[in-house]
Formats: C-alpha cells, structure tokens, sequence
C-alpha cells in the first residue's frame, strides 16, 4: 500500500488551489460553449439544435482516455502528467479558435479532450493521495469552489463576447489561464507515483473504449445523426456487448483497467451506478438551458448569460454547507432526497414559457444550481471515501469515466429528445419549439427521479465510518 507523502506546510496549503485552477479551466469551457452554441451555428451554417457533437466529441474523448489516466499517472509521476494535460488542453482551445467549419471544430475538441482526460482525473488523485480520508470532503468542496467562478462568469462572458467580439475568443481565454496553470503545476505539485508498477491492460482499454464510443454514437444516432432504428439497436447491443466482455475478462486476470474488486465496497458500487443515472438528467441541463433561453424564448446571447448567474453563484454557495449537511443527515438520507428534489426540480422547468415572470425563473434557475451542486459533491465523496489507498487510483479513474460517460449520454438524450419531440410536432402540424423544450425538460427529470432508488440502497451508516488513524496535513 502506498505510503502517504510527507507534504511541506507550503505545498500542502497550495495544491487544492493548483488542481482548482484545472477545474476552472474546464469549467469555463463548458459553460462560455454552452451560451455561445446558437451563434456558432450561424457562422458555421448549421441547425443549433443539432450542435450537440461539439459538446460530445469533448465529453466521449474525456471518458475513453481517463481509464488510462490512473495508469499514466503511476508511471510517469502525477507533476508530468498534470503539467502536460493542461498543456494540451490549452493547445487544442487554440485550434478551436482557428477552426472555420463544424468538422474541424469537433476534431480540435478532440485534442482539447485529450488534456482534460487527464487534467481532472490527475488533480484528484493527487488530493486523494495527498490528504486524510478524514479530510476529503472539505478538499473536494473546496477545489470545486474556484472551479464554480467558470459557470458564474462563463455564461456572461461568452454572451458578451459572442455579440461584441465573435465565439472565436471564448476559446482564447483558455490560453492565459493555461499558462498560469502549467506554472502552478511545476512549482507546487508533487511528483507522486503508485507504489507497485503494472501492465497495462491494452484489450481491456480496447473493449471498455468500445462500448463507450458504441453506446454514446447509439444515442447520437437517435438524434443528430438520424441513424436508421435498426442500425441504432445494433450498436447499442454491440456496445453492451463489449461492455459484458470486458467484466468477463477483467475477473479472470490479474491487473485489469477496473478491477471488479472494486465493487465489493458498498458505497462505490452505489456511488457509481447512482453516479451514471442521476447524471443523465443533470448533465442535459448546461446544454438546454441556454437553448430554451435563445432558441425559444427569443434572450439575446448576453441576456441568456446573465440569466445563468444565479444557477453558477447558487452551486457556489451549496458548496459551503454541503460538509454539515451530510455530516448530519448521512449520504442516503441526503442522496436520496436531493435526488428526488432535482428532478423535479428538471420536471418544473418545463412549466417555463414566454409568460413566466422574470423573477420566477431565476429563481427556479438558483435553485437548480444549488441542488445539482449538492448531489455531485455527495456523489463524488461517497464513491470515493471508503476505497483504500491501493484502490484510489483504479476507483478515481472509474469515477471519472462513469462522470463524462453519463454527461455525454446525457446531452446525447437531451439532443435525441429535443429532435423527436420536435419531429413530431411537425408531423401534426404543429410548430412549437418551446413545446418541444418543455417535454424534453419533463422526460430528463423524470430520467433524474429514477436515479433515487439506486441512493436508497445505501446504509445510514455508510460514509461515516470512523477514519484509519492517518498524520493530520495542515491544508
């Protein structure tokens, strides 16, 4: 088992803020792209509903690399790797700006995907490894909270940049922020490594990358790419094909990608499979929201971003009382709720139209925020609280791909949503966009519901058992 490093008071107290700057940059990202969707579309000449691979080139490439990610890191050292991924992530916002059609787009976030496969992934197993279990919590709320000033400031930024500048630049800004990234990282960042080396399991990678990339184009196929239904089903048996193929291999051999050992600790196993459905539902949300605002209610880009505020600066505040609450309430009790509320919370903004009061709807938008806050930071704590030292790298990268996998099926079935409700709005000859926006937002939450009776397995005492004795690190 790994030892535990010896951490200086001064590196200590600045790696959460180093890994932080990595989940801004993402963050930023995501949320500047979201808002800046519909005017992409009109200089590339294509449909903004149908923007979705953008979005999903990024996300799937996110998830197919990161099982590799916990291998990388132990063998070449977490400083290296760190310090490369935000490299590459920065080189491939680069390209995204030069990009002058849809193709190269996607293709330049595909290498933008390649950095933060491993820049997220890296930055938490440094803190996994770095800090008491007994700590975790307060870590984790606090790396994401400078992460959150990307969705407070993205969506303003990108609204105002797309009308007085062009979308061109919302990429650009990822350049400065880069820089000062690889700086961080170099100085504060150990270089930290697993204690035992390990071949990569390549066939593993091979058949657990292929059910991802499967399953992820069935559900485009279903939208977007309008596949035949016949082709759609094939590939999603394919996909789970692999998947089955994978675990069966993975049983029988001695280092696999994941091992299923994994899944003999409760709380990872519920935290994952809560993990994959509960995101299905709130991972559609930065995708339609910006939508809704500009395709069927008519905002301008900025007043889209400006409405998206309070749903940032609420995620920020439920980060702060996130600790007390679970400390108090327990993971089921908080899970299972907080699972139930978001949905339905999903369902209502389907109510939204062009006679919703102002007021009301940044209101249900702040409220949104702060939930779906709430449930990622519990979800991430309990998968990962009990897994012991030699587990953390394995169940951090599963995590991780569980994460973006489930993001990308979740704009992949908000975008298939989207085209069929309108489709067969059409059909019966009526045109109604924000019909279509509103029977989207009440499948998804529906979706999100579901995801409460994976929680509800959870025992009450799962999370709070009492910490191995570990040396206190002065954060």
């Amino acid at each position: 088992m790994p030892t535990r490093p010896a951490l200086d008071p001064v590196t200590a107290r600045w790696i959460p803020w180093v890994v932080a700057i990595a989940f801004f940059m993402q963050s930023l990202d995501g949320t500047i792209l979201n808002t800046a969707l519909p005017a992409m579309a009109r200089d590339l000449a294509e449909d903004p509903l149908r923007m979705q691979s953008v979005i999903i080139a990024y996300m799937l490439t996110v998830a197919l690399l990161i099982p590799a990610s916990g291998w990388i890191a132990d063998r070449f050292g977490t400083k290296r790797i760190f310090f490369g991924a935000i490299l590459l992530f920065s080189l491939g916002s680069l390209l995204c700006a030069l990009a002058s059609s849809l193709g190269m787009l996607v293709g330049a976030r595909v290498i933008q995907g390649l950095g933060g496969a491993l820049m997220l992934p890296v930055g938490r197993l440094v803190v996994l490894r770095a800090y008491p279990r007994s700590e975790l919590v307060r870590i984790m709320s606090f790396i994401t909270i400078p992460g959150l000033l990307g969705p407070l400031l993205g969506p303003t930024m990108g609204g105002w940049l797309v009308e007085i500048l062009s979308w061109h630049w919302i990429f650009l800004l990822n350049l400065p922020v880069g820089a000062l990234g690889c700086y961080a990282v170099w100085k504060f960042i150990p270089d930290l490594r697993g204690s035992e080396r390990t071949r990569f399991d390549g066939i593993g990678f091979v058949l657990f990358g292929a059910a991802m990339v499967l399953i992820t184009i069935a559900m485009e196929g279903l939208g977007e790419l309008h596949l035949p239904h016949l082709r759609v089903m094939l590939l999603l048996f394919a996909g789970m094909a692999c998947l089955a193929a994978y675990w069966l291999r993975a049983g029988r051999i001695d280092d696999p990608l994941f091992a299923p050992k994994l899944f003999r600790t409760r709380t990872f196993s519920v935290g994952i499979i809560g993990n994959l459905f509960a995101r299905l539902g709130s991972g559609a949300l930065p995708f339609l929201v910006p939508l809704l605002l500009q395709v069927a209610l008519g905002y301008s880009p900025s007043q889209a971003g400006m409405s998206m505020i309070p749903l940032a600066a609420a995620a920020m505040l439920a980060k702060s009382i996130a600790r007390p609450l679970i400390e108090r309430f327990g993971y089921r009790i908080i899970l299972t709720g907080n699972t139930l509320l978001l949905g339905l919370l999903l369902c209502s903004m389907g109510l939204v139209n062009e006679h919703t009061p102002y007021a009301v709807l940044l209101v249900m938008l702040g409220l949104l925020g702060a939930v779906n806050s709430m449930q990622f930071t519990a979800m991430n704590t309990v998968t990962l609280i009990d897994l012991d030292d030699a587990s953390a790298s394995s169940g951090n990268s599963l995590l991780s791909v569980v994460a973006q996998l489930s993001l990308s099926l979740g704009v992949a079935c908000a975008g298939a949503l989207l085209g069929g409700f309108t489709a067969a709005g059409s059909a019966e000859g009526v045109e109604s966009t924000l019909g279509a926006f509103q029977l989207t937002f009440l499948t998804v939450g529906i979706m999100s519901m579901l995801a409460a009776a994976i929680f509800v397995q959870l025992a009450s005492t799962d999370g709070r058992r009492a910490p191995r004795p570990e040396p206190e690190l002065e954060p």
